[in-house]
Parts: C-alpha cells; structure tokens; sequence
C-alpha cells in the first residue's frame, strides 16, 4: 500500500488562499482533553505550547476543559471568578446540581481559561450514564476498566456543560468545540446525538488500536488493509474504547490527525478519511537561544563530559574531546521506539569503528524510565572519586600557586623541584589510588526491579557491549528522566539535549514525534524514520532532510537487517565528520526550527476550526479549501554549498584545518547560505487578534525573532 498524498492540505503553502477576515466575534472555542493542566503524555506538551498562539487568536472567547487533579492545581492553576456571564451562569447552575466545576487560568505562556471538572465527585452517576451509552450507543463499559468509566464520567459532564452554555447564552452563539483524543471523544458524540449548535472537531494523536498492534509485532503498515479491526480489538480487550474513539472520529464535523502515516492509519482503523492533518509544533523561541545555541552546546557538552568521567573513572583510557554523544529518549516502548534497532546498530558500529582504527569514541545514552529501586552504587561512587579527585586537584594547585606568588614577590624564579613537597605527592598518589577499579563501568545507573527480563539489559548482554576499554561504543542505560535536582547527572532534558550531538530515534510507530522535533529547534542534528510522523514532515517539505542534519530511516519497505544496516551507515558516517562538519550541520538543523513553530503550524488548526464553522453553521460562515497544486509546493531547497557529509564526496565537506591551501575548493560562507535558506520561508501569518493587548505583545515577539533571523 503506497504512503499517497490523499489529504486536502499537504503543504503550508496549501493555505495561502484563505480568509484572514474569518469573522469570530460572536464564536467561542471550547478546547477539551483530558490532559488539560493533566500531565499524562504527549497530548500535553502540544496544548500547552498551542495556548499562547490559540488565545491571541480567539482572546477571551478561548477555553480549555479539563478534569481536576487538585495535585495539579495547586501548582499550575489560579482559579478565579468566570468573567463571561453566561459561562458563569453555567457553571453556577451545574455546580448546584451536584457537580463540582472550577474555574481559573493556567499559569502557562498565554495564560488561557480553563474549566476543570472533578469527575469522581459524579461519581454516583455513573451507572445510569453507562446505562444510556448502552442505550444510545450499544457501547458497554466494563465496571474494572477505571479509564474507560473516566472517559464516561468527564464524556457526559462535558456534553452537560457545551449544552448548558448554549442554553445560557443570551444570543445563539457560534460554538467551536475540539476533542482530543478517545478518553474525550464520548463528549463529542453526546453533542451530536442532543443536536447541540456546536461545531465540532475530534483530533486523534495516536489511534488506540495501532498502538495496540505494533506493540504486538506485527507488520502493522504492510497489513493495514487486512486487519479485521473489530476482532483485533476485541481481542485485545479494549473493544469498549475503540468503539469510543471510532464513534467521536465519525459524529465530528472535521476529524483531523497530527500526520500523514497517521492519517492512512486512521483511514483503515477508523473508517473515515481525516479532513486536514494538523502537525504538532513547538515555540521555538522557548528553545532557540538568540546566536548562543552553540555556545549552550559547548557548555551542556562539558557538564555531561564530568558525569562520563565519574562514571568511566579508572577506564577513562578515550579522549573527551573525540567522544560523541548520542541518545534515545521517550517511554519505554523496546521495539516502537526502535530501541532494539538502535541497540544492534551498536554494535555492528562498534566493529566498523574498531576495524578502521577510528580514535573516535561513542557514548550512547537510554533515557528511558523503566522500575527502578535506587541509584546504582557503583556510579555515585563514581561521581564521589571524580569529585574527591577535583577537590585534590584543587587543595595541590592552590598551595602550587600560593609558593609561585611568593618566588615571584622576591624577584626569584621557583626551583621547580622544590615547588611541590612530599605532602603534595602523597596526596596525588592517594587520589590515583582511589580510581583504581576491578569491574567494568556500569551499563546501567540504577538498581533495575526486574533486571533478569529488562529488554534493554538483555539486548546489551547479547550483543556484548559491557563498556570494556576495547569497545569504541559505550552505553548508558538512564532508566530515569532527568533532572536538574538529581545526584547523579543534574540537568533538565533540555540542557541535556543541548549538550548531545545527535539523537537518534528510529521509531516503528511514532505519530509524530516530539523528542526529534525539540532536538531540531536546539541545534542538535536527528535521526528519524519514514514511519514517524516528523519524518515524514521533514520528508514533504525538505528537499534534502540529510543536509540539514535530519537523516530519514527507511522502515516502511525495507526488512529489518536492511533498516540496521541503513541506521549503522547513517551513525558511521556521522562518527567520521570533523568538528568543523558538525558545527556547520548544527547551524543548519537549527534554521529548520521555523517550520515546526506554531506560528507556522498553527495554521493547520485555524482551517479546521473554520472548517467545522462552516460544516456546522454553513448560513452564516462559508470557508473553501484550495487544493494545492504540486508547483506551490513548501520545499526547502539543497543548502547552498555541498552536504557536510563525508560519504557523498571528497570535496563534500569544509576545511579541516586554517593550513590547507586549495583554492579551488569552495569557501563555506555561514551567512550567506542562511540568507538563501530564508528566502525560502515566508514571514509568519498575522493572527486576527481578539484584542489589543494581546496584538502588542505578539508584535513585540516577531521584532525579537526578526532580530534573531
């Protein structure tokens, strides 16, 4: 089955056509998920950093729905009086009635209202709703599955609040409300079946049973067509929220998905076609550090280079400065998030860096959470050496110092054998003493709960990658997300990504992929797959993704050894680029960041939400999507000089060194290909702001990132 261009909008260029003017006055948007100030998953991050842009353009008329954590609330929420009369009219008249709703601003960038509901404290009415899903629906809940009666409870009452605003409402208002996700879904469906005047619109970042069935092995995307999806689900007990998620994505104006591979997913799991695909973006001004981001590079790179020397003390026998830092990061999904992939990759890596001599060392870390009982010992006791080892090193450089200053006052030079006494010389002994080791360097830095059956421990044991000093690949195994308050590797996963000189993520099924993204809006060069929804993003819209530092796996038709092979060339190569090589790639991977901020992708969201207007109230609004033809298409081009490649040719590559003479090469001029790639990215689209203030402040944000550009 090929992966075809079906959708309505393939490009960003797609959307130059439509209406700036759409009229929003008298709409209101309800946005609703049940990760809504609810950190759970990705879901998360992509309504959080949409805030800012989706309140400047809807100003008060914006609204995110959401169940209430008290956890959570107390430390990201204000909760303050409704300011819309009719929405506090609702809210009065629901919590009267034996509901417990909130009101108050999420202490996010944009600081958008939101309605949280306490769906446990309906609790008791949750029979008799699953009693009318049955009835409505023929859906049947199961009483043990705990996430599917929160679907029901938050389903219902959100249904209850979108109809009792309507019914408040002075006027007939216009309202927009975006589902996200099956755990939401049911809320959408109730809205349709009581013939609401919304205008609704169902987003899934991740079909359930996709999820389910490359989890199992199976060879998902080949077989897509064949599935029988009823008993698929059904065998995997999770029939009940299929029906769930099936149901919201056909009762929807618009159904929209966040990539192309998931759009063709969906179309065979789901049974409906999705109307736009609505891509995930990022703020990159959160991550982009105006003309510092190589800097912060250098400076993260050198925080991880003090943890590698208390972890590698007394094996420590690779130059720092030719180590590379590669990593994978996400939820521990061994075989979807292509960890086993990048784990036999490895190691045929470590035998082409061994065979050909390299001096190149690779230290690859898992940040993967995984159960865990403790730190292990032997790697705080690293890290206690390395600093017992700093401390010496201070204590003997100090009284060094003090006997140089006072040779020095007295108009004499330091009789060098003298400058440093028995004391000094016993200490030092005493410290190279201390980093004397009888084992390996630990794979992993914790006390694993079920290590006999870890996949990752297990992969390691079997291609034997132990961090011997023979080995050019080490591995570290981080079943923990970082933090900045950590004993062991104190930094923030941003710091971290910083500071890593290439992430690699060769997932088997990834919708879209945020990690890939956050890297390229930092600098940081990726690896990716045609199967991720990112890669096929950087796919569409790159001419050449690899010289931009976004290299593209094959796992769609290509057999497994074939796609390690691939992968082991793509990280080959990367090992044999020079400094200079991987500064250039970086400067380039970072001018990508454009096109995953949500002033660029948020334009996907606008024509959905127009687009339900137009389905749902089509007297009053009237919204025509242009097919966009293939010249218009949004391409990056080739970048001006030759790809920083080593394997495309001898000339591919700048300068090695200030002495080479050759001027028939080709001089790399930084500012001027970075002019030739911006030509080719318009300027952000103005939003129709709701109000001035929001106006001023978003003006004030393009001037700084005008200045940045």
């Amino acid at each position: 089955m090929p992966l075809a261009r079906s959708l309505s909008v393939t490009s960003l260029s797609g959307l130059e056509d439509w209406d700036e003017d759409f009229d929003l006055e008298d709409a209101v948007l309800f946005e609703i998920a049940w990760e809504v100030a609810n950190k759970v998953g990705g879901i998360y991050t992509v309504i959080q950093t949409k805030a800012r842009m989706t309140s400047e353009e809807w100003g008060e008329n914006y609204f995110l729905v959401g169940p209430y954590v008290e956890s959570n609330v107390r430390t990201q929420v204000e909760l303050i009086e409704p300011t819309n009369p009719a929405l506090k009219r609702t809210i009065d008249k629901m919590n009267a009635s034996g509901c417990k709703v909130y009101f108050g601003r999420w202490l996010i960038e944009g600081s958008p209202y939101v309605i949280l509901i306490d769906v446990a404290f309906t609790a008791w009415s949750l029979d008799s709703w699953k009693s009318e899903l049955w009835e409505l629906c023929d859906i049947g809940v199961p009483w043990f599955d705990r996430e599917a009666n929160d679907a029901v409870l938050f389903g219902f009452l959100t249904a209850w609040l979108l109809g009792e605003y309507a019914a408040q409402s002075e006027e007939p208002p216009h309202i927009v409300a975006h589902f996200h996700e099956w755990l939401a879904g049911l809320g959408l469906v109730l809205c349709r079946h009581r013939q609401l005047p919304i205008a609704t619109i169902f987003t899934t970042h991740a079909t359930l049973l996709g999820r389910y069935l490359c989890a199992g092995n199976v060879d998902f995307y080949n077989k897509l067509a064949n599935f029988n999806v009823d008993k698929e689900a059904g065998d995997r007990q999770i029939y009940h929220r299929y029906c769930l998620e099936r149901a919201a994505a056909h009762c929807a104006h618009v159904f929209t998905t966040v990539s192309q591979i998931t759009a063709i997913e969906a179309e065979y799991l789901l049974k409906r076609k999705p109307d736009i695909v609505t891509p995930n973006g990022l703020n990159v001004k959160k991550f982009s550090a105006v003309h510092e981001f190589q800097n912060l590079h250098a400076q993260s790179k050198n925080r991880i280079q003090e943890f590698v020397r208390g972890h590698f003390y007394g094996h420590l026998d690779f130059n720092l400065d030719k180590c590379l830092f590669l990593f994978i990061a996400g939820r521990y999904e061994f075989s979807n998030k292509g960890a086993d992939l990048f784990l036999e990759a490895l190691a045929r890596l470590n035998y082409l860096l061994r065979v050909n001599n390299s001096d190149v060392t690779v230290i690859a870390f898992f940040i993967m959470p995984a159960r865990t009982n403790n730190f292990n010992v032997e790697t705080l006791k690293g890290q206690a050496v390395r600093k017992q080892l700093w401390d010496t090193a201070q204590t003997v450089k100090e009284r060094f110092g003090k006997k140089l200053y006072e040779s020095l006052l007295v108009g004499q030079l330091p009789d060098v054998s003298k400058i440093m006494d028995k004391e000094d010389f016993t200490l030092m002994k005493r410290a190279i003493f201390a980093t004397q080791r009888q084992c390996q360097p630990p794979v992993c830095t914790h006390n694993m709960l079920e290590d006999s059956s870890d996949p990752i421990l297990n992969c390691v044991r079997r291609i034997g990658l132990f961090n011997s000093s023979a080995d050019r690949v080490k591995i570290i195994f981080h079943p923990e997300f970082l933090s900045s308050t950590s004993p062991l590797l104190p930094m923030d996963y941003e710091e971290f990504v910083r500071g890593c000189h290439l992430g690699v993520f060769p997932s088997y099924y990834e919708p879209w992929g945020y990690t890939p993204a956050e890297c390229t809006v930092m600098g940081i060069p990726s690896i990716s797959t045609n199967l991720s929804g990112f890669g096929c993003f950087m796919e569409e819209h790159i001419a050449d993704p690899s010289a931009y530092g976004i290299y593209i796996m094959d796992r769609r038709f290509r057999g497994v050894d074939e796609s390690c092979n691939q992968l082991t060339s793509f990280l080959f190569q990367f090992c044999k680029q020079s400094r200079r090589q991987r500064i250039i790639q970086r400067n380039r991977t970072e001018r990508l960041s454009d096109l995953l901020d949500w002033r660029y992708l948020g334009r996907y969201y606008v024509s959905a939400r127009h687009m339900a207007l137009a389905k749902a109230f089509p007297d009053t609004y009237m919204y025509e999507l242009n097919e966009p033809t293939s010249a218009s298409g949004f391409r990056y081009p080739r970048p001006a000089s030759v790809p920083p490649s080593p394997a495309l040719s001898r000339h591919s590559s700048p300068r090695q060194s200030e002495g080479e003479d050759n001027d028939e090469e080709e001089r790399y001029d930084e500012d001027l290909e970075a002019e030739k790639d911006r030509v080719n990215i318009r300027q952000p689209h103005s939003l129709p702001f709701k109000n001035k203030t929001s106006a001023v402040s978003a003006g004030n944000g393009s001037s700084d990132d005008g200045e940045k550009n």
